[in-house]
């Protein structure tokens, strides 16, 4: 995924915009550029780092757009890297999303004489735009008759150099938004950049583009009809969403926020003495979520597993059948069931995770209920989903999630409670879970507080490049993602198996330089995961167990041991996952990676240009 930003008002554009490109970083680094009026463009492959060493000194243009780019179409390389223009250089525009008819365009423009320099899609918009504006002799008009003949998703920022102090936007598929602050006018494709420089934000919906400059905004639909839409104020987020000093990576700043993000999801929706919990989004949909029969959980990634999770928690007390599909295949798959009862859940930290949302239009189009579980307020599927929950966990800078993962599955949980009393599991049973679900934020605390055992743990592990992680019911998918954290940031091969799989093929990879992760606290999985562990310790492979606090017996059979407070059975994948992300933290420091900066991998994967 990629990220924009652009500027209009009355300071230097360029440190406005670089701010920006650092705060979206996250979202593609391979390449980044900016366009300032009356200066040009500047392009370098790399980081924004990169760019800003390259600027000159004496950048005064007070109008600009910028992008920092993930390559999908075309591989990193200068002439690929945003902005990009048309040959007579009037046009400039910065783009996310994909054209999926660019190749069909791009040949059309290619028979009038217009020579490309470039290998991605976003090069053809660049050259339709300069096409129209040669007819249309308005930068806005010309933007929008071109998106007429585009199919596919966009976010665009678009510059005419004879109307050097108006920005274009549009959306569609890819947001984008406008943040207003006294004749100054950030825009961005992700809220971010703004955080420190207004609280008020107008966001596009599908469809619609906007004009932009010093002296206010406008927005139109597809049709040219002018929108009212005055600005929202912006959540305030309750920590501060950059790398703080003393921590140098946003991966552990964020872990050790877990015993916050704990907090904020449960703060205000927990009714003890009812056992019951208080989700006012799910609330206005009582009489639809009493009749639903099948929920179908949707994300990718971190977020899949998680659904993994959530599954569990909503068959066990809510009783409701619940499949997990990932984003990506859930639109190739038949609806077996009548959609009116059917419940669709997405899952995505980051609202904008392409995959989830065209799963999402696909449920609505077909009348299914929607439910969102979503970190970003105002984000596309926070906007596109009927009703849903906040996680509340603050920004989430680092490539990998952690906290809001952690977040997630509390949300899962007392979403499977409120389904549970809505069909009237007891009040006892309800006010068991959240008590303890209370005490998960000290529990927390505890085990970060060991945190220099989980470093400790990872410099005796350092020369090994093969792990196995096995768990059984709830702690398979915990199984799974703890590797995944591992290869992810450590480049680290490890895979994810249950306990009772592990003797059907993967117990022929292990051996002496072939160590196991096994998740085992002590529940009802116990005895079975430790024969599972007992049959890999006979090919003299290592074991490290995260098992609960007070339990000596493991110590015989373990090499090494990690212990966990004692939770409830469906609530331990919560904890057993804090020492995992730590594991994966310090193996990828200690042998020199940046999770920053994790290879092939960006935070928000979605379609690119």
């Amino acid at each position: 995924m990629c990220g924009i930003v652009a500027y209009t008002g009355n300071k230097p554009a360029s440190p406005i915009l670089l701010d920006g490109l650092r705060g979206l970083e996250y979202r593609g680094y391979d390449s980044v550029g900016m366009y300032i009026s009356g200066y040009g463009a500047f392009r370098t492959v790399g980081t924004v780092q990169n760019l800003a060493d390259s600027l000159p000194s004496s950048l005064f243009g007070t109008t600009g757009i910028a992008h920092t780019r993930w390559a999908t179409h075309g591989p990193p390389a200068h002439k690929n890297t945003h902005p990009h223009t048309d040959p007579t250089k009037k046009i400039w525009l910065v783009h996310n999303g994909m054209i999926e008819n660019y190749q069909e365009l791009r040949d059309l423009l290619e028979k009038k004489g217009n020579v490309f320099t470039s290998d991605t899609d976003s090069e053809v918009l660049a050259h339709l735009i300069a096409k129209e504006y040669e007819v249309e002799k308005k930068l806005s008009d010309a933007v929008s008759s071109a998106l007429t003949q585009v199919r596919g998703s966009y976010g665009i920022a678009v510059i005419a150099t004879d109307d050097p102090e108006t920005v274009v936007l549009a959306s569609l598929g890819s947001p984008m938004a406008i943040g207003v602050k006294d004749g100054e006018y950030l825009m961005a494709s992700d809220i971010t950049p703004m955080r420190r420089h207004t609280s008020n934000v107008v966001y596009l919906k599908d469809g619609e583009y906007a004009v932009v400059n010093k002296a206010g905004y406008s927005i139109y639909s597809t049709d040219h009809r002018k929108m009212t839409r005055k600005p929202k104020l912006l959540q305030k987020e309750l920590e501060e969403f950059q790398t703080t000093p003393s921590h140098s990576h946003s991966m552990i700043k964020e872990i050790l926020e877990i015993p916050s993000a704990l907090e904020n999801a449960a703060r205000g929706r927990i009714v003890l003495n009812e056992g019951n919990t208080k989700l006012k989004g799910l609330e206005d949909y009582t009489p639809e979520l009493r009749n639903i029969d099948h929920i179908v959980i949707v994300g990718c990634g971190s977020s899949y597993y998680a659904g993994l999770i959530g599954k569990l928690l909503i068959e066990d007390y809510a009783g409701i059948r619940a499949d997990v599909a990932y984003g990506s295949e859930f639109c190739n798959r038949p609806i077996l069931n009548a959609p009116s009862k059917t419940a669709f859940l997405a899952i995505s930290q980051s609202g904008e995770t392409a995959d989830i949302i065209t799963a999402l239009k696909q449920a609505k189009r077909v009348g299914m209920l929607t439910i969102g579980i979503v970190n970003v307020v105002g984000s596309t599927i926070a906007k596109e989903i009927d009703t849903g929950v906040f996680n509340h966990a603050g920004p989430e800078i680092g490539i990998t999630s952690t906290k809001a993962f952690v977040s997630q599955l509390e949300i899962l949980t007392l979403i499977a409670l409120f389904l549970g009393r809505l069909r009237g599991i007891s009040q006892a049973r309800g006010a068991e879970l959240v008590m303890e679900v209370q005490r998960l934020p000290d529990k927390a605390r505890s085990i970060l507080a060991k945190r220099d055992k989980i470093k400790e743990l990872a410099e005796k592990y350092l020369g090994y490049d093969d792990f196995l992680f096995m768990g059984r019911e709830y702690n398979i998918a915990t199984a799974y993602e703890g590797a995944l954290k591992l290869k992810k940031v450590s480049y680290v091969h490890a895979e994810g198996f249950p306990g009772g799989e592990i003797k059907h093929g993967p117990i022929a990879m292990i051996n002496e330089i072939f160590p196991t992760i096994a998740i085992m606290p002590s529940d009802s999985t116990y005895s079975a995961m430790y024969k599972d562990v007992e049959e890999l310790k006979k090919l003299h492979g290592g074991i490290l167990a995260i098992a609960t606090e007070g339990n000596l017996d493991v110590r015989v059979l373990a090499d090494d041991v990690f212990y966990i407070p004692d939770t409830k059975h469906c609530l331990t994948p919560i904890l057993a996952n804090i020492p995992l992300q730590l594991f994966a933290y310090y193996t990828g420091i200690l042998r020199g990676f940046n999770e920053e900066k994790v290879r092939d991998t960006v935070k928000i994967f979605a379609k690119g240009n």
